[in-house]
């Protein structure tokens, strides 16, 4: 019995022992943050949870991911029913031209966003949906006429089995994409330690025009997903392990291939890659305040966002925020000297010279 009891205890010292080696250092508990930027940064009013940004190069507007989810985040119900959840659109330097080109619905909770653009001119904007009912949905919309002043059109809602806890992803067709699983696990024992521990339960799933699947596991918590202009390199985000894994893609088949990582100062959420090639994250410095101000809107959770050069490996933090400007960071996009900083919970984005 003796033995048994010892054992027992090894055990417990052991996983905390650990988790102070690991998961705190990865958590941020430590991190020191300065402000940086924030104070040349302009507020948009835009909905709530400005979790995703993207931004035409082509014609600078600005695409806007919004739903209210905290309710959903804490499981408290009223998932998806505020009637401002939508996709926004404004243009760089005018913000007065905010609108939502989505129609109101009681069973839209759009999460990460991606613009594809044809040759011809053609847009179609991909959106991550989590219905109040039923399984996850990619929605295709033509965003051909939003130039314009138009609104996007629906035309497709896709599901598949694989794509079971999406997150992000990223469009490489007109009816093709990569979307991060950012959970192998959604309740239970499993879940909690998949959390906790860091464990790599979460994956990439493919989506080729007609059929999806399963592409990559192992990841630990992917969040964000985007890819290269030449569509040679796929990015990853690994909110729990603090990088950007770096996959190369066969573009052929869609297979990838794991080849590097690039840490970064942060747990990346989602990643943008702006006209020259460089890659844009913001994300959640401080796991755990965090997470309470998932919990409570009053509780601060810092924002920073970095600059990744992916040909040479380097690495800049370019805004911080730890005073309540901008909560829980979760995307920057960066354009012709502007940076867009939004987030998952806050119902604006930060506009800052870059």
């Amino acid at each position: 019995m003796q033995s048994i009891v010892t054992l027992f205890g090894l055990v417990i010292f052991g996983a905390i022992a650990w988790a102070l080696a690991h998961i705190v250092p990865l958590s941020g508990y430590f991190a020191q943050l300065e402000p940086m930027l924030v104070g040349q940064c302009e507020r948009l009013d835009v909905a709530p949870g400005t979790e995703d940004v993207t931004i035409d190069p082509e014609t600078g507007l600005v695409f806007v991911s919004a739903a209210d989810r905290r309710a959903w985040y804490n499981e408290t119900g009223a998932e998806g029913t505020n009637p401002a959840n939508g996709v926004y659109v404004f243009a760089l330097g005018d913000t007065a031209s905010l609108r939502r080109i989505t129609p109101p619905s009681d069973d839209f909770l759009p999460h990460g966003i991606s613009l594809w653009r044809g040759d011809n001119g053609e847009r179609r904007l991909f959106v991550i949906n989590h219905p109040t009912s039923g399984a996850e949905v990619v929605e295709v919309f033509d965003a051909s006429a939003i130039a314009d002043g138009g609104d996007l059109v629906h035309l497709d809602s896709i599901s598949f089995p694989e794509m079971h806890s999406p997150n992000d992803l990223v469009a490489v067709g007109p009816d093709s994409f990569y979307a991060t699983n950012d959970r192998g696990y959604e309740e239970g024992v499993m879940a909690v330690l998949e959390s906790y521990m860091a464990l790599p339960f979460s994956s990439i799933v493919y989506y080729d025009g007609a059929k999806g699947r399963l592409i990559e596991k192992n990841l630990t918590y992917g969040n964000g997903i985007n890819i290269s202009e030449d569509g040679n390199t796929l990015y990853v985000a690994e909110v729990l392990k603090r990088r950007i894994a770096l996959f190369e893609r066969d573009i052929t088949s869609g297979e990838i291939t794991r080849r590097s990582a690039i840490k970064v100062p942060t747990g990346p959420d989602n990643v943008e890659v702006d006209a020259e090639g460089i890659l844009w994250t913001a994300g959640h410095s401080r796991v755990f305040d965090f997470l309470a101000h998932a919990k409570d809107k009053n509780e601060i959770a810092p924002s920073h966002a970095v600059r990744i050069d992916p040909a040479a490996g380097d690495v800049e933090t370019v805004f911080v925020s730890t005073e309540g400007e901008i909560n829980g960071s979760s995307v920057a996009a960066a354009h012709e000297g502007t940076l867009i900083i939004g987030a998952v919970f806050d119902g604006h984005v930060m506009i800052c010279p870059n």
